[in-house]
């Protein structure tokens, strides 16, 4: 057998640069590069392997580790899963910080491989600078925090254990149903030891993600189910996308005369001027989709979690039996609300539902179908409405959105994650090209919006990005914007300023409070709160000193103007515009389930309790 010797990082390093994946005969290179921030957990091990290692991989530096990570996410979701980017850390606080992107990850069901250092195999430095010491079990360090948000865990403590692990972990990040993060923590001694590989590990390998048809028999089950229906709904999630079947599912949905509403995920999947689009279900769902949720007789769901966002905790769909039929990859999610399992991939289950329905002749009637256009053009006009609506005083946070919505090219890509903002542009928005909206909403994670941003533009570098953010979330994180001007990667950040975390201070007030801890403002020296002032933040200076261009903006004439003259440049633009409080869409025949107190001083509180409590008895329980 023909070995050659390389130390552990190296093999690593060589091992990744030669994977591919194949789906429907086109193979990707599955690992385009890493992102990494060095220390000495992984300065010694994988930096020395990404310098002196002959690779095609491409080394991104980050400048905070979850910042990354989220930009690799970002990356993967918008290439359908099919690239990915490593993220490399150093041991302690720089591993640790990887962790909230690793759910967002996993959650997402976004493959990211994560190479976090580790303290030493052979605890002799011990301990070693950031090291945390469990007296009752020496074996745990801060890496195992990493175990309950991943979907493959390992810890290297040889050099020859990462050929199993690598192949583990390939097998976990390339499965449509089990992907997510995957950590293989790197103790810095072992990535430095050598040992004789076989040569063979790094050849070529090419993983095949198989479409996975549909049984016949849950075929028949569906078509039973179906040709009875009248009122059907489609409900596309995020596997939509990631089986590249939007044009399948606008055909299926055009041929049956059946509605779609879309998750967050979902979004985009359908040109929202098709006669079937009913835009986005749930909490943040349109009037139309809400509408026929609770009056469908048969809920057909593809490629969707179905978080309690699509299914208003689980109030959306009137009639506790209308039956729920779920295409997906996964199990796990096809058996959610008591649904009847069809496993496939999506652009093969409704190809082969398709041929079965047209055989029995079905399509839905003219009076649903005209049910269907007049909610949609019922919508579309309080659609209208709500664009032209302003505030007394300030900007209105949907008024900008319409004016964006319209200015912005059908190729352009708007990224968003957090806040009210999302709900506006799930319910508002206006689509007409698959993967034009992205949004991270299975984690919602503040901070996700700027990196995401720059993953985004990496993975589609023609496109103008445009980065939608609140002040809270922009503050939480915004580290890649350096890194989008470091590697010349434009992308296009709009602040919206309403000086806090406003939809949560909305939310807080929908439910009895008079507002508590959730605007900036100083603390008052009077009543210990802080209810004092405003802070006033200069976030153009603050983008400035890092490299961008940087414009506030007060009024939406010259934000249209801005964004006309910024468009053609080549460096990352932060845009700041003050937006009024309060001034976000409204929910339309939905619910969502927060726990609130049963005990309180304000009767205020005593009512929403007895609202709620109202509302869990109505809910479909499973």
């Amino acid at each position: 057998m023909k070995t050659i010797r390389l130390t552990m990082a190296q093999a690593l390093v060589r091992f990744l640069d030669n994977q591919y994946v194949e789906l429907d005969g086109r193979e990707h290179k599955f690992v385009k590069g890493m992102f990494g921030i060095f220390g000495h957990g992984n300065v010694t091990g994988i930096g020395e392997a990404l310098e002196n290692q002959d690779t095609a991989l491409t080394y991104l530096q980050g400048h905070n580790e979850q910042g990354m990570v989220h930009a690799a996410i970002a990356y993967a979701k918008q290439k359908n899963r099919l690239e990915i980017f490593a993220c490399t850390s150093s041991i302690g606080p720089g591993a640790l910080n990887m962790i909230t992107a690793a759910a967002t990850a996993t959650i997402n069901r976004i493959p990211v491989l994560l190479l976090p250092g580790d303290i030493f195999a052979c605890r002799q430095p011990d301990p070693v600078l950031q090291q945390l010491e469990v007296s009752g079990d020496y074996t745990i360090s801060v890496n195992d925090c990493f175990k309950p948000v991943s979907k493959y865990w390992d810890r290297i403590t040889r050099p020859e254990q990462l050929m199993t692990a690598l192949l583990n972990a390939f097998r976990v990040l390339t499965d449509p149903v089990d992907t997510g993060a995957v950590t293989l923590s790197l103790p810095q001694d072992v990535q430095s030891e050598a040992y004789d590989y076989p040569t063979a590990f790094f050849a070529k390998r090419v993983h095949v993600i198989d479409r996975q048809p549909l049984a016949a028999r849950a075929l028949r089950q569906a078509v039973l189910h179906m040709k009875n229906a009248k009122r059907p709904l489609i409900i596309a999630g995020g596997g939509v996308h990631y089986s590249q079947a939007c044009e399948e599912l606008a055909d299926f949905a055009g041929t049956f005369g059946i509605p779609v509403a879309e998750t967050q995920a979902g979004k985009s999947a359908m040109h929202w001027k098709h006669a079937m689009s009913v835009g986005g279900i749930g909490v943040t769902g349109t009037l139309a989709a809400n509408r026929l949720a609770k009056e469908a007789d048969l809920i057909l769901v593809i490629g969707s979690r179905l978080s309690d966002f699509t299914t208003t905790s689980k109030d959306a769909f009137q009639s506790h039996d209308t039956p729920m039929l779920h295409i997906n990859v996964s199990a796990f999610d096809g058996y959610k609300m008591g649904g009847i399992l069809l496993q496939a991939d999506a652009k093969a289950a409704l190809g082969a539902l398709r041929e079965a329905l047209l055989d029995e002749g079905y399509r839905t009637d003219e009076i649903y179908r005209h049910t269907v256009k007049t909610y949609r053009a019922e919508w579309h006009a309080e659609s209208e409405r709500l664009y032209q609506l302003s505030p007394a005083e300030g900007n209105s946070q949907i008024r900008i959105l319409g004016m964006l919505n319209e200015t912005l090219r059908e190729n352009d890509i708007i990224v968003c994650a957090a806040g009210s903002l999302p709900g506006d542009l799930h319910r508002l928005w206006r689509c007409s090209k698959p993967k034009s909206y992205h949004l991270e909403y299975g984690f919602s994670c503040m901070g996700y919006e700027v990196a995401g941003g720059l993953g985004v533009k990496m993975a589609d570098p023609t496109a103008e990005v445009y980065v939608l953010v609140g002040d809270g979330s922009y503050l939480m994180m915004h580290s890649e914007l350096l890194t989008s001007i470091q590697e010349g990667y434009k992308i296009n950040i709009i602040i919206f300023n309403n000086s806090g975390y406003q939809c949560i201070h909305h939310l807080q007030r929908a439910h009895g409070s008079k507002g508590f801890g959730n605007e900036f403002r100083y603390r008052s020296s009077e009543t210990n709160r802080l209810n004092g002032p405003l802070i006033a933040i200069d976030f153009t200076r603050y983008a400035e000193a890092l490299g961008a261009r940087a414009y506030h903006t007060a009024n939406m004439e010259s934000l249209k103007s801005l964004l006309e003259s910024t468009r053609d440049s080549t460096v990352s633009t932060v845009i700041n515009i003050d937006v009024h409080p309060d001034t976000m869409s409204k929910s339309y025949e939905s619910w969502w389930r927060v726990g609130v107190a049963a005990v309180s001083s304000s009767q205020d509180v005593l009512a929403a309790h007895h609202k709620m409590n109202e509302m869990i008895r109505k809910s479909k329980v499973y």
